[in-house]
């Protein structure tokens, strides 16, 4: 049910995306696309609930599990899972993941998950699978799937279904397919640029004129 195809952008543009931290990303942006600040892998998403029961017969709810590991496994690779918790207040009161849906979803091909709902069984995760969540509970309570392949906003991030994202253990950004390929130069020119900064304030001879000449020498690269 996997799917190896890399996507609209060449495997070549995602592993070069993948030598950086997210933060880094985040600067490039600014240098390429300045206007989207605030807004890798290809995203699944999905809405969840946990609070209260699913209304669909028991039949209804294997068929809607079965389309959504469809979903999941297959189309543009990497992919990450992207749910949103629409349990409004109660956000996080059940767990969709745990030892299961981890082991599942990377057999299917998912890489991780960025949630602003629980996780749990984390020591029985499966081995690499990553995960930016907005808590960790002990229960699954009455958690599932609600819809997917919609949009989805967690933790202020709007996401679509095929969206590029990327992601570390300092957050996730949405990249937009067609500034993706600028972005490891923009990196590139970022990482040259704080280098005159960081010599002079990890210099035992700083001092606020060296700071200043630092700074200068900074913004005339390009």
């Amino acid at each position: 049910m996997t799917d190896k195809a890399t996507g609209p952008l060449p495997a070549s543009v995602l592993e070069a995306l993948g030598r950086y931290d997210t933060p880094t990303i985040c600067n490039a942006m600014e240098i390429v696309a300045p206007e989207r600040r605030l807004i890798g892998c290809y995203a699944r998403t999905v809405a969840i609930r946990s609070v209260l029961k699913s209304s669909l017969p028991p039949d209804e709810q294997s068929k809607r599990r079965i389309e959504y590991y469809e979903y999941v496994g297959t189309g543009h690779g990497p992919r990450i899972s992207v749910i949103q918790d629409i349990d409004g207040p109660d956000v996080g009161y059940g767990a969709f993941w745990g030892e299961v849906q981890s082991n599942v979803h990377k057999a299917l091909g998912c890489l991780g998950v960025i949630t602003d709902g629980s996780i749990r069984d984390i020591p029985q995760w499966a081995p690499g699978f990553q995960a930016l969540a907005g808590s960790i509970g002990p229960s699954h309570a009455w958690v599932h799937a609600e819809s997917f392949g919609g949009e989805v906003r967690v933790a202020g991030m709007t996401v679509r279904s095929d969206d590029l994202i990327h992601a570390d253990q300092h957050g996730a950004i949405v990249i937009p397919h067609d500034i993706a390929a600028k972005l490891p130069e923009a990196a590139e020119l970022c990482g040259r640029r704080e280098t005159p900064i960081l010599e002079i304030a990890r210099s035992p001879d700083f001092s606020l004129e060296k700071l200043k000449a630092a700074l200068k020498r900074s913004a005339e690269i390009h």
